[in-house]
Order: C-alpha cells, then structure tokens, then sequence
C-alpha cells in the first residue's frame, strides 16, 4: 500500500490503488460524494458529506479520479448500518439515514440547477419522503440458473434482491414460485421484469428469453398459476411477443388521484414504462394535476400508458393530446384513453416528428421524457410554440437543469420546483419544475 501522505505529490500522480485520506465535501448526480486532493476532483463512494475517510483509488480520468472509502476516520452522525451487501443495486444511499437522503437530494437539485442551468435557487426544494421498503412496483431482475436477483453495482455479480427490501416479500415469493414452475425451460431466462399495481393485489411478469419466445409457451400457464399472476408476456431473441393469461395490472384512477377522480382503472402491460413507487405515485399525479391550470388545451409528451393524460380526464379535463413514442406504452395508453374518447387524442410516434408538425398551440405542455432529457430540436420547437405553461417532470437533475436553460433563455421563467424520492436509499431523484411565460 502506497503511504497516505501524499501532500508533496501532484494530483496527476493519483493511480489506481493509492489510499489517501479526504474530507468528503458534497453530494454528486450518481450516488458518490465529492472530495478535493492536491486540486484534483474525487468522486468517493460509500460516504458522506461532513466524513473524513480513507479511500482506495479505483480510477483516475484528466481531471477527475473515482475512489470507495474503506475506513471512516471521522463517521457522520448520520452513518447507518448498510446492511448485508451495500453494493446490491439500489442500496448506494443506504449507509445514510433517511432524513439525510432526502436532504442531500435536495441539494443534487439545487445544485444542477444552480451549476448547469445558472438558475439561483434561493429556498431549499421540497422533497417528498417515502417508506424504504415494499416501495417498488416495477423491477427488473437478472436469471440464471441457480439465482435470481440484482446485480451489484458497476458488475454483472448477483446479488440477492431480499436484502434491499425494495420489494414486497410475497413479490419474491412470486418470483421465485413462477421460476420453479418453468422447470427445465427456467435455463432459458435471462432476465425478468415484475410490474405491480400499488395494492400488490395484481401481479404480471415480462421474461427476456434466449430462445425463440414460442418455445416457453407450455411452460407459461404453469408459471402464471403458481405465481398467482394476471398474466405474463416473453420476448426472445427471434420470433414475436409471447402473451399468457391477461398480461396486465391496474390500479383505480381514484388512489392514483387521490380522490380526485371517481371511477376508472389505469391498465398497463409489464413491459411498458410506468412509475416505480408505490407509496409516492398518487403524490406525484397530484402533484402535475395541480400544476395544469384550468382551460385551454394539454399536450402530453412522452405520455407513457397515459398516466397524467388519462388522470387529467377522469378529473373532468379535455382537449388533450398524448404523445408517446414506445409501441408497447402507446397500446396501453390508447387502451386507456378509449374510456375518453371526446377527450384525449392519442399519437403514436416520436415527439420531435409531431411537435415539428403541429401548428396550434396548447395552454399547457407536460413533458416526462426518459434520463436523457429533451432532445434540442424537440425542445426548441415546444419554447417556440409559446405555451403558457409547462411542467417538466424528470428523472435527471443534470439533465433537467439544462433544459430549463433552454427554457428561461426562450423567454419562460421557473415558477415552482419540487422533487419526490421514488427510489429511497438511490441517489435517484424525481423531480418536477413548473415554468410560466
């Protein structure tokens, strides 16, 4: 081991296997915190702001190395036990007490805003809390033939996904009993996607096969019936999807507005992308149905199976159009806007090909695209079409602060911000941004 005085060194000495010791300073986007050697940026893992740690460097790029703390000199008053494998996917944060996740993704926030966007953010962002375990409605988890579970992070290792507690034990139970029943045809499975409802009363899988998906079909309805699932859908490397039973789960547009709504169900297929949190989704729908004012059309984007668009519906909106570019989301969100057929119009395609095409201009744009953000064509054509409001719903800090940019340069301004832990003991973060002109 190289010595940890490393004070006369220069930073571009830093190799991979140096310890050194460093006081953390802040939080990063991606779950490490950020520490300064010799002027050098660090991005330290398995810390926490305040700490001074012993790390072990595990990479170093131009300006920047990537290390894991292996000794905590001065620990946080906010350090926890990690648990059983805190490399497990999902548990990055989950050597922080609670209280302080949610504070430290605040800051994330305030500081790709800040940073990126050169947008001041003068009061701290509210961020939604959420129960740490049971929260996931949707996971996907890697097969092999004696395991099944998520892979630790930065490798392709299996890891039990129990011991996070993302899950509800009876969904393990479920996955588990629907591998067993596949018998012989389970060494065909390379991963499997779970999709919930938030009552955990329905349950549907998706399995990526390596075979031909017709070959499992026998094997299907065994695994359907001992799981207890509505339904299952497979996909291999050649031939079509695959769909067993009713491959499906819904939930009452009622929970999903929090009253807000009197009847109807939001259906969708376990391959389709839907939010993860259980106990925070509602929260979040209320959240963009408070946001769109009253009157004037709704243009939805990257609309997904329709859960803002159909939620604006069964609250009595109309003159909504809903966007979406996945072929499997789309079949959904047409399903679930045929219960309102005078009010929501459904496009199936990419978001650039129709806003490029449309002429009138909607009161309010809603945006929920994936990490990667808007793309720049996208986005300078909805700043041009001049909606009065948009609400930006995103995954990304970094990548929803420069695209804020783009909208305060075309003349809007940031009304609200707010954030939701969809993913506790992540540094995952949702956030939603309001801007007016």
């Amino acid at each position: 081991m190289r010595s940890a005085c490393r004070s006369s060194r220069t930073s571009e000495m830093l190799t991979p296997g140096d310890e050194i010791d460093l006081a953390i300073e802040k939080p990063a986007a991606g779950g490490r915190m950020i520490a300064r050697h010799d002027g050098q940026i660090l991005l330290v893992g398995g810390a926490i702001p305040g700490e001074r740690v012993s790390v072990r460097i595990e990479r170093v790029e131009k300006r920047l190395a990537f290390a894991s703390a292996i000794r905590i000199l001065a620990p946080s008053s906010d350090r926890r036990d990690a648990g059983s494998d805190p490399l497990c996917g999902g548990c990055v944060y989950a050597h922080i007490a609670y209280p302080r996740q949610v504070a430290l993704k605040a800051e994330i926030v305030t500081d790709a805003f800040t940073r990126i966007g050169h947008i001041p953010i003068e009061s701290p962002v509210p961020v939604a809390a959420s129960p740490e375990s049971g929260y996931r409605m949707r996971a996907r988890l890697h097969v092999r033939s004696d395991a099944v579970g998520f892979y630790r992070e930065n490798t392709h290792e299996m890891c039990d996904a129990r011991q996070t507690h993302q899950l509800l034990f009876e969904s393990m139970t479920a996955i588990d009993a629907a591998l067993a029943a596949l018998g012989d045809a389970r060494v065909d499975i390379a991963s499997l996607e779970l999709s919930e409802n938030m009552a955990a009363d329905e349950r549907a899988f998706h399995l990526d096969v390596i075979p031909d998906a017709r070959d499992l079909e026998p094997s299907l309805t065994r695994a359907i019936t001992a799981a207890g699932l509505t339904g299952c859908t497979a996909r291999g490397r050649a031939g079509p999807l695959v769909r067993a039973g009713d491959p499906a789960v819904a939930d009452p547009l009622a929970a999903l507005t929090d009253g807000r709504a009197e009847s109807g169900h939001l259906r969708r297929q376990p391959a389709s992308f839907f939010q993860g949190n259980r106990y925070l989704l509602p929260d979040l729908v209320v959240a963009v149905l408070e946001a769109t004012p009253s009157g004037g059309g709704i243009l939805d984007l990257y609309a997904g199976v329709g859960l803002f668009s159909v939620a604006l519906a069964a609250t009595g909106r109309d003159d909504i159009t809903a966007v979406e570019g996945d072929r499997q989301s789309a079949a959904d969100l047409k399903e679930n806007a045929g219960s309102y057929p005078s009010a929501i119009r459904t496009l199936v395609g990419r978001v650039e090909d129709h806003v490029a095409r449309r002429r009138e201009i909607a009161a309010t744009v809603i945006v929920d695209p994936p990490r990667s953000g808007i793309s720049r064509e996208a986005m300078d054509i909805i700043a041009r079409h001049g909606a009065r409001r948009i609400i930006y719903v995103s995954c990304d800090p970094p990548t929803m602060a420069r695209d804020a940019r783009r909208l305060l340069d075309a003349g809007y301004h940031l009304e609200s911000l707010r954030a939701f832990d969809l993913f506790p003991n992540t540094p995952h973060v949702e956030t939603v941004g309001v801007f007016d002109r």
